[in-house]
């Protein structure tokens, strides 16, 4: 078992291009959480299952079958009663090419099994990734507009002081008291929506801790040149594990189905028999050979499971199709995410040194303040769009990352002693 699972076990290694990325949660957090969730120790033990079901096609389905027994004989001609007994013993045969084919079905099996636990831990790792940006989405608002209420105080008290100077009218004071509580509200919902999703975080993934502020780096490009592009839907495709668990599924049916062929020759069935007749004045030994006459109950079964091969077929197809649907759809959201950024970052930075020399103009005295009070509107809203847009960019790039198996790897590993206990271990 260890060998196997050896060769069936999928775990996690680090980024191969290098350190590891600072906005995203620690490595060995990820593995650890990861490992322990239900989804894939429950691909565990369909691993373990799939094991136990290839031992039992290899042993194959026939038993030996003993049988005894006794009887008394009367002799009504000599008036004597004699003691008689009989024991046998009894197996049925598997025809060799049906051994052949229940040894590869399991291998089959197996082999699905081993890809249904690296799409679990693929599919895990993904919901990981998702609701990471989720909550540093809603943390990162917060931290915007923390920004913001902050610069909106300082104004407020600027006005303030020209009120108080005899140098603006108080209905300027109202205006930028409307617009700090305004920012305050928008500040308490942030707040809000972060920590729903922070407990929605600890409740899928506890063993990994939330950062206090947001992890922010800047988005990388992907090189959107039409090779590079072939590059990465070809290696999103060679390492899509549900893509490898329709393929294998198919094999398996192809194979189930070739067996229902097979058994429509039916095992036979030897066996010895030994007795004793006339109280021991007769002894008997025997050989005897059955073989069942097949029926059309053997020719259905043969002719479903030659249809449920014809499904598994179409369904690759539909997963074939859908896989590389989502996988030109991946690599367009990261090529389009981070040209997005760019724009919404160029926007946000005029946006806010507008802002800064209406403020400027302003408190010289040289502005009106409602052009004031629309430039800081307009800045706070371009950099919440760029704030947000950003952490689209780096999710939409680690997700590519992570189904071209490039963010964090599976790996086959030599772990058998943990998994022969039923979980993953770090490393």
């Amino acid at each position: 078992m260890r060998k196997l699972l050896a060769a069936a076990l999928l775990v996690f290694s680090c980024l191969a291009h290098g350190a590891e990325a600072t906005d995203l949660p620690p490595r060995e957090q990820v593995l650890s959480a990861v490992r322990a969730h239900p989804e894939v120790q429950a691909a565990l033990a369909g691993v373990r299952a799939a094991e136990a079901q290839r031992d039992g096609l290899a042993a194959g389905p026939h038993e030996f079958s003993l049988r005894a027994m006794a009887q008394s004989r009367r002799d009504r001609s000599l008036d004597q009663r004699y003691r008689e007994h009989e024991f046998g013993i009894e197996r049925s045969l598997r025809l060799p090419g049906k051994a052949l084919l229940d040894a590869e079905l399991g291998a089959a099996g197996l082999e699905v099994a081993q890809h249904a636990l690296g799409e679990a831990l693929h599919a895990v790792s993904r919901e990981l990734l998702t609701r990471w940006f989720a909550w540093q989405r809603e943390a990162a608002a917060v931290a915007d507009w923390q920004a913001q209420v902050a610069l909106l105080t300082d104004l407020d008290a600027a006005v303030r002081k020209k009120v108080g100077a005899g140098e603006t009218a108080r209905l300027e004071a109202m205006l930028i008291n409307a617009q700090l509580k305004q920012a305050e509200a928008q500040l308490a919902q942030a707040r809000m929506r972060r920590e729903r999703a922070a407990r929605e975080w600890r409740q899928h993934f506890p063993g990994i801790t939330l950062p206090d502020a947001p992890q922010l780096a800047a988005p990388q490009p992907i090189e959107a040149m039409p090779e590079a592009l072939a590059r990465w839907r070809e290696r999103i495709l060679a390492e899509n594990h549900e893509l490898a668990v329709a393929r294998s599924g198919a094999r398996r049916s192809r194979l189930a189905a070739a067996r229902a062929e097979a058994e429509r020759r039916p095992d036979p069935t030897v066996g010895l028999t030994l007795g004793s007749e006339r109280d021991g004045q007769e002894r008997l030994i025997g050989l005897h050979l059955s073989l069942p006459l097949p029926g059309e109950a053997r020719a259905a079964s043969a002719r479903a499971a030659s249809a449920e091969a014809d499904a598994a077929a179409a369904r690759e197809s539909l997963v074939l199709a859908r896989v590389e649907a989502e996988a030109r759809q991946a690599i367009a959201a990261a090529v389009e995410a981070y040209a997005q950024w760019r724009r919404f970052e160029d926007v946000a930075r005029q946006m806010e040194e507008n802002a800064r020399l209406v403020d400027k103009a302003w408190r010289l005295g040289e502005g009106q303040y409602a052009d004031l009070q629309a430039a800081r509107r307009q800045a706070i809203e371009a950099r919440l769009a760029a704030t947000q847009a950003l952490l689209e960019a780096n999710e939409a790039r680690y997700r590519l990352l992570l189904d071209a198996h490039e963010l964090w790897e599976f790996e086959l590993d030599g772990a058998a002693a943990e998994a022969d206990k039923g979980g993953l271990s770090p490393r």
